[in-house]
């Protein structure tokens, strides 16, 4: 192990020369028989662990009316992680923007702002809610996303100080915030246009996630928020002492997307022994048994040694400068020991030498 620790401690190197950096987005997962309200409470643990750790970003995401996430209002929480931590960056992967007024986003992240100088991001999504029934208790229809560019635009525009309406948005007038904008292929453009840094993912549609960062940097527009494209890829990364064991870190969230995908609701994270279990006694049916094992395919996942050559092979491919790990499992102390593994993978100086179980 300590060979396997010395070849893997230097870190990804990244295209540029200088090592890739690791980030954290967690999704505030909830776990059967553990509630809402702890889950949010483990995302903040979880952030001053990963802090601890020397990761350089931690976001918090946005949902709404799903009942295994409980992260539904991300800058509320992202104030509550920045409240509990010191260096770490904290932001938001994302606010939806079309869920939203621009006037008030901007509002929220010039108080985090304010409040954290230097350390907020802002990550912005273009999705809508999932479901009718969410789409109008937010007022929008699912034709919303449609307009994002020029939300966007609005948006930027009340940190600069320049819409035409004559308001002023205090306290973000004049604070520089970084915009991030997240994009599963058609926002790379939105990205490019705006001159903004791309979070794009995930990383099990390799070929299509490559054809959207190339497109983006080819289209890319300097601006006050970014001179050159700055490319985030983001997925799962499982790392544990065996291939095996950091395969069952994937299988709660494939059950779980299977789940959704045939009784339409996203359940609360199952042990990962209940679900092999089911698999095992044929309990499964045809199109749920093919949901789930295409959930556990794609994903970075083994020993250290595996997953620093994936990474590394992913790095040279996209020409990524950064990596956001959204990993999430029912067992909190396999994550954690997930995300201290891939630390050293990483190289990150908080990483230390110490093997663990």
């Amino acid at each position: 192990m300590q060979d396997q620790q010395r070849q893997t401690s230097r870190g990804i190197p990244g295209p540029h020369g200088g090592a890739v950096r690791f980030s954290v987005l967690d999704r505030s997962r909830t776990r059967e028989g553990h509630d809402g309200p702890e889950a949010l409470r483990d995302t903040v643990r979880f952030a001053q662990e990963v802090e601890a750790l020397g990761y350089h970003r931690f976001w918090v995401s946005e949902h709404h009316g799903v009942p295994g996430v409980a992260g539904s209002a991300p800058t509320v929480l992202a104030a509550a992680v920045a409240g509990a931590t010191r260096t770490i960056r904290v932001g938001t992967g994302g606010v939806m923007l079309p869920n939203h007024q621009p006037l008030v986003v901007a509002e929220q992240f010039g108080v985090l702002e304010a409040l954290f100088p230097g350390r907020i991001d802002m990550g912005l999504g273009r999705s809508v809610g999932f479901t009718d029934g969410v789409r109008k208790a937010l007022g929008r229809d699912k034709h919303a996303a449609e307009d994002f560019a020029a939300q966007l635009t609005e948006l930027l525009g009340w940190f600069r100080g320049t819409s035409d309406t004559g308001v002023r948005a205090y306290p973000a007038d004049g604070r520089r915030v970084p915009a991030f904008v997240l994009a599963t292929g058609e926002g790379a453009a939105v990205a490019a246009a705006a001159g903004l840094p791309l979070v794009i993912g995930d990383l099990r549609g390799r070929e299509k996630m490559l054809r959207a960062v190339d497109g983006y940097r080819a289209a890319f527009q300097p601006s006050p928020w970014a001179p050159e494209p700055y490319v985030v890829v983001s997925g799962t990364v499982a790392v544990a002492a065996t291939e095996e064991a950091a395969r069952r870190l994937l299988v709660p969230e494939a059950w779980s997307m299977a789940y959704a995908r045939t009784h339409g609701t996203f359940p609360p994270l199952p042990p990962a022994e209940r679900v092999e279990e089911l698999a095992a006694s044929g309990a499964l049916t045809d199109k749920e048994r093919s949901l789930y094992e295409s959930g556990l395919q794609g994903h970075v996942h083994g020993t250290e040694e595996q997953v620093a050559e994936a990474l590394t092979a992913l790095v040279e491919e996209s020409g990524a400068q950064e990596v956001l790990v959204t990993t999430s499992t029912y067992d909190r102390e396999g994550l954690l020991d997930s995300y201290r593994r891939l630390a050293r993978v990483a190289g990150l100086a908080g990483a230390g030498g110490a093997d663990r179980p």
